[in-house]
């Protein structure tokens, strides 16, 4: 069976697609916005032309993306340094105006305040100011579960240097306060939390979060500990039952590494314990990269349910998390950690193995058309193993699998999806609402892509059911990240992408990997 070139084709239509799709919208928002889509060209053109000439059957080497990268790196950091210029402008002009129209409120408050006083005793006063007091009077019996002593508490924390408050809206236990941001979102937040606690202690949580209307929106909930309630019985059955499922997939994986296709004994798991040992350091390694950015940002997470592969040995594991996130900055470092740190082992773990190939050391002969199916690992196998690609078989080291299996792990759980590392990279860099549609368009692809490999299906069905949604809001949501971390959320991407896509058969059949067939079935 011959690769296609549907998938890389599609990869390249949709995302000419999302660039064309965040012009439209960027117009209607000015300069500013397209200013933002600009930087988001910026970013992705390196990528852009690397498949559109990967598409056309041109590889191109690793020096001219780096060249890429830089141009793009250079253009990204312009574009910044212009967009913080005019958002300073506009947030400055917006700034003036406020006060103007305050100032011009204020004064006709006055005068009616003035007028009001020259009125007879026994005449009923319906000044802008008494109307506002029995209005607030009826408002505030519809907190039901907000004291009044508390919700007035609250209201007084509002101030026209950091967020001038228009209107109070009941929400669950706590209300919204719709108004008009007057600084930085995570220096505002920092002086309303500051300020919220001096009056109240610890017993409400404020978030600054976008509203329906894309406007920011301070929403006050009252403050509750969330209990890791995974130490109930059904729990820890749940979790060694998935532990134990693990052990086997990934024994059985490395029984048949080891040249046993099915194993039976207790002999026969054994000789796959090395390689399961490897999958669990793995998988180890990502856990504990998450776990100390969530200790680093005092988020509390749930204790990680395992998921079983036979093809992989497994999947990798989730953990939910539980308490408020601060910001977008501490969401992207607990879902990078795992990525890079499982990313890089299992490359190492990919090249030294190619390495000991290389120099005689393998030990499993595969067909070499099967380095078809990644562009990282056709592109590393031909770097060292050369012309010896051109065989039908080849003899490769134990590594070589472990690592690429390590790569396809860490690229799944890139895929950016809900509340898979990709999914809450997004999320943290680009929105709530772009990270929806990337959730969406996922489980799409997955769909379409169970035609080539019906592992897709099953990894499609375990974020549809487990993983879908998207993190609950943080108490500042709209705090942007840096660029830094912005250009490494798109590295991650990318690095997910060329895991995962194949070498079609014009550039596989260029590079010399296979007797010019296509993907094993």
């Amino acid at each position: 069976m011959r690769s296609t070139p549907f998938i890389p084709i599609a990869v390249f239509i949709l995302t000419l697609a999302l660039i064309g799709w965040g012009y439209i919208r960027s117009r209607k928002f000015g300069k500013l916005g397209l200013l933002s889509w600009l930087q988001f060209v910026a970013l992705m053109s390196p990528w852009l032309v690397y498949f559109g000439l990967f598409v056309s059957g041109v590889f191109i080497n690793f020096t001219t993306l780096l060249f890429l990268l830089l141009g793009s790196t250079i253009a990204y950091v312009a574009i910044g340094n212009q967009l913080r210029k005019v958002a300073t402008a506009e947030r400055s002009e917006i700034e003036q105006k406020l006060k103007r129209d305050l100032e011009a409120s204020s004064d006709r408050a006055n005068l009616q305040s003035d007028s009001a006083n020259n009125q007879s005793p026994t005449q009923p006063v319906n000044t802008p100011i008494a109307v506002a007091m029995s209005q607030g009077k009826t408002q505030l019996r519809l907190f039901k579960a907000l004291p009044p002593e508390d919700l007035k508490l609250i209201q007084g924390i509002f101030g026209i240097e950091t967020y001038y408050l228009t209107e109070t809206i009941p929400y669950q236990e706590g209300a919204i306060f719709k108004g008009n941001l007057r600084g930085e979102p995570d220096v505002v937040h920092d002086r309303l939390t500051t300020s919220l606690r001096d009056r109240l202690g610890n017993k409400y949580n404020l978030f600054l979060v976008e509203g329906q209307d894309r406007k920011p929106v301070v929403i006050v909930l009252p403050h509750r500990d969330i209990a890791v309630d995974n130490d109930t019985i059904p729990q820890r059955i749940l979790i060694a039952v998935l532990i134990f499922a693990n052990a086997y997939t990934a024994l059985s994986l490395g029984a048949q590494v080891a040249g046993i296709p099915a194993a039976q004994t207790a002999q026969d798991y054994l000789a796959g314990l090395p390689f399961a040992l490897g999958v669990a350091t793995i998988l180890g390694i990502r856990e504990l990269a998450m776990r100390f950015m969530a200790n680093k940002y005092k988020v509390k997470l749930s204790l990680p349910f395992l998921l079983p592969s036979s093809q992989l040995g497994s999947f990798g594991a989730f953990s939910r998390i539980f308490s408020p996130l601060p910001n977008r900055q501490a969401l992207f470092d607990i879902a990078i950690a795992p990525a890079v740190a499982s990313g890089l082992l299992s490359l190492i773990v990919l090249i030294a193995g190619l390495y000991l190939s290389a120099i005689g050391m393998g030990s499993i002969e595969i067909p070499s058309q099967i380095f078809q199916a990644s562009v990282l690992a056709g592109t590393l196998a031909k770097l060292f193993l050369g012309d010896a690609l051109h065989n039908n078989l080849i003899s490769i080291h134990p590594l070589v699998i472990l690592g690429w299996l390590g790569s396809a792990i860490t690229a799944l759980n890139l895929m950016p999806a809900g509340q898979l590392d990709g999914g809450r990279i997004v999320q943290s860099v680009y929105g709530r609402r772009i990270a929806s549609w990337t959730t969406v368009l996922t489980l799409i692809f997955l769909v379409i892509a169970t035609v080539i490999n019906p592992l897709a299906l099953y990894w499609g069905g375990i974020v549809l059911i487990l993983l879908r949604d998207l993190e609950r809001p943080m108490l500042n949501e709209l705090s942007e990240l840096d660029g830094d971390r912005e250009a490494l959320g798109v590295v991650a991407l990318f690095w997910m992408v060329v895991t995962l896509l194949p070498l079609t058969s014009g550039v596989a059949e260029r590079l010399g990997i296979g007797s010019g067939g296509g993907l094993i079935p």
